[in-house]
């Protein structure tokens, strides 16, 4: 009894910190570091936006949309507020899988939060929030094509998006299993759903969310399949230079707050579970035991 006792006033002392972090006053300039100052500096936050990471982040016309983007534009607020700058412009690249990267140390970027793979690697090379998806990696093909698992690739041109986690993955599994698939790798994810779709390659490795979105976004979903026994399980999440804490604190300070609120689980409802832009198509994507999981339990750690 003393223990959940303990645990519900830790519980409501959490709760009680982020209501008074909301209510306290702006940061002065002088104080500012890293990320936030060169926001303040600029009166500009550049976020990194994919245009077919669908439903995560991808083009609709003139502006970007998608889950993530939408958890992006949720810190972007929360910066305005921190930073006492209402007017804070936002300012969208393009990325690719290929170059996400390098635009981020290059400070052509500051924030990322589109389908990016937390894996202990990549913390070499940046910095990465508490994780807002939890998926499998497996492939689609079309339905008359006879692929059901990874062995059934062997000797067949597969396809998958350079720079990815899944593109390690595949390649590993080609050699471990000696299938001697013909793997090509190519810029985007929609380069590679696109190859499949003109039979040059049997099947398109990606993370699972997004093959269902491009299945359920073709104007023939039923031709298509997504199969495979899972490679692997990783976990998305919003990207940002290293060594940048304040910067850090209040990226997962809002995420912590959308899944812990019931927010996150209204929003992930929107993308995966209702008809979605531009076709009105419903991925019939219904959240996962790990999601609900991770949204009662927020965390930053790498699944790999």
């Amino acid at each position: 009894m003393k223990v959940a006792i303990k645990k519900k006033l830790v519980a409501i002392g959490t709760v009680a910190a982020m209501a008074l972090a909301s209510l306290a006053p702006p940061a002065h300039a002088d104080e500012l570091t890293g990320t936030l100052k060169k926001i303040h500096d600029d009166g500009t936050i550049v976020l990194g936006v994919r245009e077919a990471s669908i439903p995560f982040s991808y083009a609709n016309g003139d502006r970007t949309i998608g889950y993530s983007q939408t958890i992006a534009l949720a810190i972007v607020d929360e910066i305005r507020k921190t930073l006492g700058m209402p007017n804070l412009r936002v300012r969208e690249v393009t990325i690719t899988s290929a170059n996400r990267f390098l635009m981020l140390v290059n400070n052509q970027i500051d924030l990322e939060c589109g389908s990016t793979t937390h894996t202990r690697e990549r913390e070499n090379v940046a910095a990465f929030s508490n994780s807002f998806f939890q998926y499998a990696v497996r492939m689609i093909a079309r339905r008359n094509a006879g692929i059901t698992d990874f062995a059934d690739l062997a000797g067949k041109p597969v396809v998958t998006t350079a720079g990815t986690s899944d593109e390690r993955l595949v390649r590993q599994l080609n050699s471990d299993k000696q299938l001697n698939m013909r793997i090509a790798s190519v810029k985007d994810h929609s380069d590679a759903f696109a190859a499949v779709k003109a039979d040059r390659a049997v099947a398109f490795v990606m993370d699972e969310p997004i093959l269902y979105g491009f299945r359920a976004t073709d104007p023939r979903p039923d031709d298509f399949v997504v199969t495979g026994t899972p490679l692997g399980y990783e976990s998305y999440a919003c990207m940002f230079r290293k060594g940048d804490e304040p910067f850090r604190e209040l990226v997962n300070r809002v995420i912590a707050k959308m899944q812990t609120s019931g927010e996150a689980e209204r929003l992930y409802n929107v993308w995966f579970t209702q008809p979605i832009p531009p076709h009105g198509i419903n991925l019939n994507y219904p959240l996962s035991a790990e999601m609900r999981t991770l949204f009662a339990h927020p965390n930053d750690k790498a699944l790999d």
